[in-house]
């Protein structure tokens, strides 16, 4: 990114969600006040040259139909009035520019390689991800788990048709075009299990409208701590059952692996226990049968 664009934005490197709502209520804003200045204007001139009777003899310079207005004072209005827009279209554009550049590059930390990187590959009718993060990997299909507060890569394409990724609620959309990737970024402030966040928003097939699935936003800490234990899928099927939270802190993941250890180990002893009954189950038959074949022998 351009060096003067980086200094002006750094206080708003935050998400793509700020920087859009910025951009909004900027133009909102401008937008209002100009319609307040033309209207009021408008409404000014209209009284001013009302037709009375009153005022129909007072020499007053009127504007005339079908003649171009210059304004007072030899046209100084009017080119004052177009200087004033042309100034004030001329910085939007260049503001704007530089907010799009923001978002087209994303925040700085993307450059240093310390963030999450996601490789989403759309198919009918799901979308796949292989997560790179702490020099780990983690792949699994229709469950997209993510940070609170750390930005997030994702580069994005297709196996099959053209499908679009998208997340609405972080202003995410990126094309999954077979043998092309359209990279994309996004930071998730808050925490939660959100229901179907995730769309394809290009129509792909009879599937389509079922091609959607939950996005899960969890603490940083704990987040780091799944990666570190290779347990994303555990937390995940936790936070499901309703055994964790998104805000659980990573000491109580820990204990709930070491549970889910113990658990392991209980089943375990209870199978081995099991196959050492059928074990001895068939022993004791094997000695009926023993028995019985001795005294059909005897008989003989």
């Amino acid at each position: 990114m351009n060096t003067i664009y980086a200094e002006l934005l750094t206080p708003l490197q935050q998400t793509r969600v700020d920087v859009f709502e910025e951009i909004f209520l900027v133009f909102l804003g401008l937008g209002t006040l100009v319609g307040i200045v033309v209207v009021a204007y408008t409404m000014y001139n209209a009284y001013k040259y009302r037709d009375v009777e009153e005022q129909a003899a007072e020499d007053v310079d009127r504007p005339t139909v079908g003649e171009l207005p210059v304004g007072g004072e030899g046209g100084k209005k009017l080119f004052l009035s177009f200087g004033l827009s042309a100034i004030i279209v001329v910085s939007l554009i260049i503001w704007t520019y530089g907010m799009l550049l923001y978002v087209e590059d994303g925040p700085d930390e993307l450059e240093n390689g310390d963030n999450v990187e996601i490789d989403v590959t759309a198919s009918a009718f799901a979308f796949s991800y292989d997560y790179q993060y702490q020099d780990d990997e983690y792949s699994v299909t229709n469950e997209l788990i993510v940070p609170q507060g750390e930005p997030v890569e994702v580069d994005v394409t297709s196996s099959d048709v053209w499908h679009t990724f998208g997340i609405s609620q972080e202003r995410v959309k990126a094309d999954a075009i077979p043998g092309e990737s359209d990279e994309t970024w996004f930071v998730a402030e808050e925490t939660g299990q959100f229901e179907n966040a995730v769309e394809c928003f290009e129509l792909c097939g009879n599937g389509h409208s079922s091609m959607q699935h939950d996005m899960m936003v969890v603490d940083a800490d704990l987040f780091d701590a799944a990666f570190e234990a290779g347990a994303v899928g555990e937390l995940w099927d936790a936070i499901e059952a309703g055994e964790l939270s998104v805000d659980s802190s990573p000491e109580e993941l820990d204990q709930h692996l070491e549970d889910l250890e113990a658990e392991e180990e209980a089943d375990d002893e209870d199978d081995d226990e099991a196959e050492n009954d059928n074990d001895d189950d068939g022993d004791g038959d094997d000695e009926d049968e023993a028995d019985e074949d001795d005294d059909e022998g005897g008989e003989d």
